[in-house]
């Protein structure tokens, strides 16, 4: 057994995992009870009469193809939340184990460890540069299974440093692994640090189609880990997790031509965000824009209800931070289109 798969659960190594029906195209299906006539109106390639493959190998594949590394390595699922679900349910057990987040961060790594019964342990973000307390994050990771980092973080919008999230890394071979969520990475201008797993065979990435790709309805959520990691993870996820219609769209939707449209739009959400950064910076009522390589940013505004309802006023709304520690006043705007915008902008100068 690796070294990394000794921090799983060990009644999940154990675990006898759900036997799906596997098939042979070349035969005729009567062995998964499934309804032989497609449904009413039902022109999908497959028929939604029959499963899906548990890990579509097409899919696997164009992530692979996307992300940069070998189709061994990639576990897809419905969103990056059901990667986290799966890691801390695989790692850790209710009442023994826990995770380390930094916040302000994402919220859902602590939603999903305290469903598993795992502790929590927080280490906040350094000053108001929101950056990685290393040495914190070392200690508290030797004492626990998973460490979560954002990067760029959500709801900051700054990356995290790279180098303290590779010495992060090393220091914790052995004990936990180091999840890094990259799902806005596209809006960066970084390269994944994927491309350092085979030093690095604690690293879990987590790439989402949902930012980038305006695939945030479909819910295809890609993990990229070692081989035994996703092994692992293989034994535990749902079967049939990603509807055939979701596959085919997908597909379609992350093709050549489609990918070149989706770069022109981060070059205009970049350029837009300028622009916004530069306009709010400059109110009267914002007292600081904080630095972003997102597609949003993180406002600081002296009445912040009052900016909500100035969005509100022209048909748009922006996510309230201002009741989280450390983020009193804060409100996450994203960059929408140029009109959607210059409207924003337009009503909180009127303000």
């Amino acid at each position: 057994m690796s070294s990394v798969l000794s921090l799983a659960r060990p009644d999940i190594l154990e675990l006898q995992p759900y036997q799906h029906a596997s098939w042979d195209p070349s035969l005729e299906r009567m062995h998964a009870n499934e309804m032989p006539w497609r449904a009413q109106g039902d022109n999908t390639g497959a028929g939604l009469n029959r499963y899906p493959e548990p890990q579509p190998r097409a899919l696997v594949e164009r992530m692979a193809r996307l992300y940069g590394v070998p189709a061994s390595r990639i576990l897809v699922g419905r969103g990056s939340d059901e990667a986290i679900d799966l890691l801390v349910r695989a790692f850790c057990r209710a009442g023994a184990d826990g995770v380390v987040i930094c916040p302000p961060t994402f919220g859902f790594y602590k939603v999903a460890a305290r469903i598993q019964g795992a502790a929590v342990t927080e280490v906040p973000l350094r000053d108001d540069g929101f950056r990685l307390d290393t040495p914190g994050v070392i200690e508290a990771g030797r004492r626990a299974k998973i460490v979560f980092l954002c990067s760029p973080n959500n709801p900051t919008g700054n990356l995290l440093d790279e180098a303290d999230l590779i010495e992060t890394c090393r220091a914790l071979a052995g004990s936990a692994l180091l999840c890094v969520d990259e799902a806005y990475l596209e809006f960066s201008g970084r390269p994944s640090l994927a491309a350092r797993l085979d030093g690095l065979p604690n690293l879990v990435i987590l790439r989402t189609l949902s930012k980038a790709y305006a695939l945030a309805g479909a819910r295809c959520g890609t993990l990229v880990a070692s081989e035994e990691i996703v092994g692992l993870l293989k034994r535990i996820i749902p079967p049939y997790a990603i509807p055939s219609s979701t596959v085919e769209e997908v597909l379609k939707l992350t093709e050549a031509p489609q990918r070149a449209i989706a770069t022109e739009r981060i070059r205009t959400i970049l350029a837009e965000r300028e622009t916004m950064r530069t306009r709010l910076a400059a109110m009267p009522g914002v007292e600081r824009v904080f630095p972003s390589d997102a597609n949003f940013l993180l406002v600081r505004c002296r009445d912040a209800r009052r900016v909500l309802e100035a969005g509100k006023s022209v048909g748009l709304l922006v996510r309230d931070f201002s009741s989280a520690p450390r983020l009193e006043g804060c409100l996450r705007i994203t960059i929408g289109t140029p009109e959607q915008n210059a409207r924003l902008l337009a009503a909180l100068e009127r303000t």
